[in-house]
């Protein structure tokens, strides 16, 4: 993750890294260039010429950042330690999404050496993906006479539901970040002659949590619901149809636990298209070993909001914040705030040409024996959307390789290896096979 005011180097070696192997391949046409202005993350550009007389501009995007180690690998397992075990490469990273840059290139590589045709290609590789891609709008930017107007964009961030074929995701949802501070008392004191009389401030956090979530449903607020499109329901309806219980039993639950609806239709809805709150993180609280009969001062919970893909994400933050602080219980200090917010809005695939579903398809079928599918990801990539407001004539191919237990940001994360070079052998089936075709 990238944490600007405490940097290590150790995003710019390993763009470095990667940008060193990339000029190691060979790839005709190619000129590439490592950039870290003042005060930003590093990013890798790419430019490779098109080696026939096609006028579109196909741009890839990859992040080679990453979140923290976390705990909880297997023996043997870490995360700085790459192992390969039944054809899946463990480790931080190489699944979210350190293979994108690799993969697109070779891709690029493949249909040279075929001896086949490609449009101009870019490769965007950044640095700051895992912290909200806070400066790739400046890259973007910065970039924007090299870059054009993309005809195709090619997201390699996403997931799939199965290893059996190739992936599109079609929604992401969006996503709001910050702490809800709770403090009542300027000190500590002891819980003997405290409780009972000063409220405790996890108590008071519940309760203030109780405005936005349904403890009993984890319903969030009406004001965070959409109207789910009657396309996405449809295609919600038949991932359902063609899965079944492997949407939820994908998920390593403790023995007898159950998800929160026994309607798997209905867990999938909630997991890709309603809001969802989850608390991340925590100060204020001490270690279980360590912790003494002490009624604390305040409690700071971190509160991670996934809201809908079709939800303003600013209008959620604020409409969070007056929920949280209005009318606290006990007149206690309700905050909700952090001096580094972050809010991303999801992402609503727009219409593609027949040409490029026709493409997706038959790669599909070439490379997996099966139909190509299209799922919503409950995760979010923000760019995305800032990018199709940017490019609204631009279609989106958004994939991925994070598909059962591949784990990203938890522990034992992996590279599922064999899907991964399908998935790679499609990108470039779509790139050569597009030539053409895919401008509007």
């Amino acid at each position: 993750m990238c944490i600007r005011d405490r940097t290590n180097g150790l995003l710019e070696k390993a763009g470095r890294h990667i940008l060193d192997w990339i000029n190691g391949q060979q790839v005709k046409g190619i000129k590439t260039e490592f950039v870290q202005d003042e005060g930003r993350t590093p990013l890798i550009f790419a430019e490779i010429a098109a080696n026939c007389d096609s006028k579109e501009t196909i741009v890839l995007y990859g992040h080679f950042d990453k979140q923290p180690h976390f705990v909880g690998w297997h023996e043997g397992l870490s995360a700085t330690e790459p192992v390969i075990r039944d054809g899946k490469l463990y480790g931080r990273g190489g699944a979210d999404d350190g293979y994108a840059g690799y993969s697109s290139i070779l891709a690029i590589k493949t249909i040279q050496e075929l001896g086949l045709h490609h449009p101009r290609c870019i490769l965007l590789l950044e640095a700051d993906e895992e912290s909200g891609s806070q400066d790739l709008p400046y890259y973007f930017d910065r970039f924007a006479a090299q870059i054009g107007t993309p005809d195709v964009l090619i997201c390699l961030d996403s997931g799939a539901l199965n290893y059996e074929q190739f992936w599109l995701t079609t929604s992401l949802r969006g996503v709001v970040v910050n702490n809800l501070r709770v403090k009542i008392i300027n000190e500590g004191v002891h819980s003997g002659d405290g409780s009972g009389l000063v409220p405790d401030t996890f108590r008071i956090a519940r309760q203030v949590l109780n405005k936005i979530e349904d403890v009993n449903t984890g319903r969030i607020h009406d004001d965070f619901q959409v109207n789910i499109p009657a396309i996405r329901y449809a295609e919600a309806c038949k991932v359902v149809e063609f899965l079944g219980s492997e949407i939820v039993d994908k998920f390593p639950f403790v023995k007898g636990a159950k998800a929160t609806s026994d309607n798997v239709l209905e867990a999938y809805l909630n997991r890709t298209w309603r809001p969802q709150l989850t608390v991340v993180g925590a100060d204020g609280l001490p270690p279980t070993s360590i912790a003494g009969n002490v009624l604390r001062p305040e409690t700071v919970l971190k509160l991670s909001l996934r809201v809908p893909p079709t939800l303003d994400s600013t209008q959620a933050q604020n409409r969070l914040k007056e929920l949280l602080e209005e009318n606290p219980p006990y007149n206690a200090e309700v905050t909700y705030e952090t001096p580094k917010p972050m809010c991303g809005n999801g992402f609503n695939a727009p219409e593609m040409k027949q040409e490029l579903v026709d493409l997706i398809e038959q790669s599909s079928l070439e490379f997996f024996g099966k139909p190509a599918g299209y799922l919503g990801e409950g995760g979010s990539i923000p760019f995305i959307n800032m990018l199709g407001q940017k490019f609204p004539k631009t279609q989106f191919i958004v994939a991925g390789v994070l598909g059962p237990n591949s784990n990203a940001h938890g522990p034992n994360e992996f590279l599922h290896l064999d899907f991964c070079k399908k998935l790679t052998c499609c990108i470039s089936r779509i790139i050569s096979g597009g030539v053409n075709k895919l401008a509007w």
